[in-house]
């Protein structure tokens, strides 16, 4: 589950079939060096990516991550998460985002995870909220994505 180098064509293949879908709502990275990046950042202890494949094709649908992992008092981490086209609104993020909070409140021994999403990703949030995570503010110009400060939703999860 673990996203790895194994997952690079797949990913990329993924990335340039989901432009639409995608469109101004995250920015994945497009190319060998900008997945090469990306999983060098991986590698720090304080973030971890994840390759969701369908069941029945192994085919990649999805990806979830967990970033700025944070212990101590705080115990949070930052997720983000997207679907590849042809995979989305099958429940198969639903499965995946939610085998991955499992995780991030268990093994890694969190207790609260944030997700920030642009209003009007109305997808994004019908997933948050289906994961059990609700809205708690607003911030605008929160985050840069596709070369323009966005506003975000911030939306969080804090273990039961």
């Amino acid at each position: 589950m673990a996203l790895g180098g194994d997952d690079e064509a797949d990913f990329l293949a993924g990335v340039a079939a989901s432009r639409a879908l995608h469109g101004h709502w995250v920015s994945p990275p497009s190319d060998t060096a900008g997945f090469r990046t990306m999983l060098a950042r991986l590698r720090a202890p304080a973030n971890r990516g994840f390759a969701l494949r369908r069941l029945d094709t192994q085919a990649l649908a999805g990806y979830v991550e967990l970033t700025q992992i944070v212990h101590g008092a705080f115990c949070s981490a930052y997720l983000a998460y997207y679907a590849f086209a042809g995979h989305e609104r099958q429940g198969l993020m639903k499965d995946g985002l939610q085998s991955v909070v499992r995780l991030a409140f268990s093994k890694l021994g969190l207790r609260r995870l944030e997700a920030n999403m642009q209003p009007g990703n109305t997808a994004s949030a019908a997933l948050a909220r289906a994961c059990g995570f609700t809205r708690e503010g607003y911030s605008p110009r929160y985050l840069k994505i596709r070369g323009r400060w966005r506003d975000h939703e911030r939306w969080a999860r804090v273990a039961r």
